[in-house]
């Protein structure tokens, strides 16, 4: 008697290198990039309200990752001092962003100390301090560029080039990817990589020159500056990760892991792209 034919198994989603389900992870990153570009191209109070909503996503994320060492987060007052940062820079500018972020510790100690006395206070404020500046103050010179003249350039110029960055690390990486930058800290993150995002980033930038007509300095300036900022950005963030013993920091985005694995670079990078866009746009 034969035996019945047996099916085959379901095909399992193909992944990189790195561990990532390919195809997934680039719908999501269009998916994004599509979603940002709408929010750009729509009055430039819809973009303030997009990253009001992922700051809080981000930092809701961060609490939940932080809470595996038992550090607790000052998350109320976190969450409304953001969107009074973000609201000051879009409203007031830089001085307003300072004013605020000072504001937004002070609440955040005040909330902590009024919970009593623990031997883990200190630690909770200095991190919940470390996401105030990581997150929101750093996304507070996003939302400053809103009111470039040449909106949205600066903002577009921004994320392109910093995603030229990961893609060109990414690819380079993958196919020549011999000698680890920081192997302790991120095995996967090599100095082909590193140069396959200077590369990337450098064509990115000329791009961006010829397309909007700005001085030639800006080619070498972001096509050598971002991929070491935005380099240093993903190391930090793996270091943090491995300390908290996380291969993500979320699972919101398949492919990418969550907000803050996608935020790392450009949130770094952003202080760059100001400062930049001030002399060129």
């Amino acid at each position: 008697m034969n035996p019945e034919p047996t099916q085959n198994p379901p095909a399992k989603p193909k992944k990189s290198r790195a561990g990532r389900n390919l195809p997934a992870s680039i719908a999501v990153g269009v998916g994004l990039g599509v979603l940002a570009l709408a929010m750009l191209l729509a009055p430039p109070v819809f973009f303030l309200v997009f990253i009001m909503v992922v700051a809080v996503m981000a930092e809701v994320e961060m609490a939940t990752a932080v809470s595996r060492i038992k550090v607790k987060l000052c998350l109320p007052p976190l969450v409304v001092g953001s969107i009074g940062m973000l609201l000051c820079a879009y409203l007031l500018g830089p001085e307003g962003v300072w004013a605020a972020l000072l504001a937004t510790l002070i609440a955040c100690a005040i909330w902590r100390l009024s919970s009593g006395p623990s031997k883990h206070a200190t630690r909770d404020l200095l991190v919940t301090s470390f996401v105030a500046i990581y997150l929101p103050f750093l996304a507070s010179f996003v939302v400053i560029m809103l009111h470039n003249p040449h909106h949205p350039a600066p903002i577009i110029v921004w994320i392109v080039i910093t995603i030229c960055n990961d893609i060109g690390g990414y690819a380079a990486g993958a196919l020549k990817g011999k000698h680890p930058m920081a192997p302790a800290v991120s095995p996967a993150k090599s100095w082909e990589g590193f140069a396959g995002s200077v590369v990337m980033c450098t064509v990115a930038a000329a791009i961006a020159v010829w397309v909007t007509g700005t001085p030639l300095w800006a080619i070498g300036v972001l096509g050598v500056l971002t991929p070491i900022i935005a380099t240093c950005g993903d190391l930090g963030e793996s270091l943090i990760k491995r300390d908290l013993q996380l291969k993500d920091m979320g699972n919101l985005l398949p492919g990418h892991g969550g907000v803050m694995d996608r935020l790392d670079s450009l949130l770094i990078t952003v202080p760059l792209f100001f400062l930049v866009s001030l002399g060129i746009f």
